[in-house]
């Protein structure tokens, strides 16, 4: 079984060395599709490849031919971001207490704009925008590399890398052609640089909902008047939404109460004490897809999910493909139900190598289910709405929830059907054997 923590490495430190796919590939003495299928674990690079990569990277061989190997340490990753003055200072040191306390090493990746900015490197003194942010993302690269790996030296099996915002914050700061520049220069795509994190935690700007809070002098960096600040806010979300676990905590409390309720959903995410995953689904009738094509706070991604053979009748065992115009990451999940809303679940990033060849172990009786699945974030709600190929006239809608009676609020051009959260016949593997069976 290969880890696709090599191809993370090779993939991080070719972005921050700023060499090209092909400029490596020629370095090496190999093609660009190798490096690609390093990058993405299709591939591993054999011993001799392993130390001409280390000397073109600058690190020992030692270092890179322990990539890779499996241990039973569990490394999170986790993104806090959020619009200016929205508490995340105040919130990194809650987190860090907290989860201490919870027995995880906690690791805090410190705001890469913030060290720039006050060091003299801003979009005002880079030559243009796009020179700075390039410079930050590839910083930021580097960082949460540097503690990834710090992590895996640590004698601890619970890790928790929290980075004080991650590489898409950038999207809020430049037009959608610069970004585009920035990510073909650094050899990535958004879908890599969105899913590589666990999960995602946007704390809402106080200029949205408690204008009397908002500062500019407690933060040398920022320069926003309330304003822009509930503009950059709103440009974050729009770039976070399509991860597969966002979570918006806006200012509908008083701040203690944010913070709480912030704590409450990275438990929840974390598993404490079990990894538990609270969902409602609904049937809806078919979405107006022009009009979820049209918000910003919309993301449309595609997956192919495949069921594997599992021996326990409460327990599904899936793996999945998911992304966008050709670029994936890919996920092994297992699923067990203990009530109609609740269950057990614990999912892994896996390598591209490692999800073809657990299509190999596939459950014949359920054929593969394709969907498109649009990711809406909606008054400060993550909904996920699936449209599948099979129905012209209906989709699912569903929501995960941090406590089983939090009040949902639904769009007004959504259009519910029916609950269908305890009706199994519309759990995605049932109609992945209903669509083998019909076939």
């Amino acid at each position: 079984m290969y880890d696709c923590d090599l191809g993370n490495f090779i993939f991080r430190c070719r972005v921050t060395k700023g060499i090209s796919r092909s400029e490596l590939a020629e370095k090496i003495g190999v093609t660009e599709p190798d490096i690609s299928d390093w990058e993405r674990g299709k591939k591993k690079p054999d011993e001799e490849n392993l130390k001409k990569l280390a000397s073109v990277f600058k690190v020992s061989e030692e270092r890179i031919m322990s990539i890779g190997k499996k241990n039973k340490q569990s490394i999170t990753t986790i993104v806090l971001t959020g619009g200016p003055c929205a508490g995340k200072s105040t919130a990194m040191s809650r987190i860090q207490s907290t989860f201490t306390k919870m027995g995880y090493t906690v690791l805090i990746v410190p705001e890469t704009a913030t060290e720039l900015i006050t060091g003299g490197v801003a979009p005002d003194t880079c030559g243009t925008v796009l020179d700075y942010e390039r410079l930050q993302m590839r910083l930021q690269l580097e960082k949460e590399a540097v503690f990834v790996e710090a992590a895996k030296t640590m004698d601890s099996d619970r890790v928790l890398i929290v980075c004080d915002r991650g590489n898409l914050d950038v999207k809020a700061y430049m037009s959608e052609t610069d970004f585009s520049l920035l990510i073909d220069d650094l050899g990535t795509n958004e879908t890599e640089l969105r899913d590589n994190y666990d999960a995602v935690f946007h704390l809402v700007t106080t200029a949205k909902g408690a204008e009397q809070f908002y500062t500019t002098s407690n933060n040398a960096a920022r320069r926003e008047t309330p304003q822009e600040a509930a503009l950059v806010d709103d440009k974050l979300i729009a770039a976070w939404t399509g991860h597969p676990h966002f979570r918006v905590i806006d200012n509908s409390t008083d701040f203690d109460n944010k913070i709480r309720r912030l704590m409450v959903e990275i438990s929840s995410f974390l598993g404490e004490p079990e990894p538990f995953e609270i969902e409602r689904k609904f049937l809806i009738e078919y979405p107006d897809i022009e009009w979820l094509d049209s918000i910003p706070n919309c993301k449309k991604v595609d997956i192919i999910q495949t069921y594997l053979k599992t021996d326990r009748e409460d327990e599904e065992v899936r793996i999945r493909q998911r992304g966008v115009n050709g670029n994936y990451i890919y996920f092994h999940t297992t699923k067990r139900r203990i009530s109609g809303i609740k269950r057990i679940e614990t999912e892994q990033k896996i390598s591209e190598g490692e999800y073809l060849r657990l299509l190999m172990e596939a459950d014949t009786t359920k054929r593969q289910l394709r969907k498109n699945r649009y990711c809406l974030m909606y008054d400060n709600q993550y909904f996920e709405i699936d449209v599948y190929p099979f129905w012209n006239d209906k989709a699912i809608l569903e929501i995960e929830l941090s406590d089983e009676n939090s009040e949902i609020r639904f769009p007004k051009q959504i259009k519910i059907i029916k609950e269908v959260t305890y009706d199994d016949s519309y759990k995605n593997s049932s109609l992945a054997a209903s669509a083998h069976a019909a076939g």
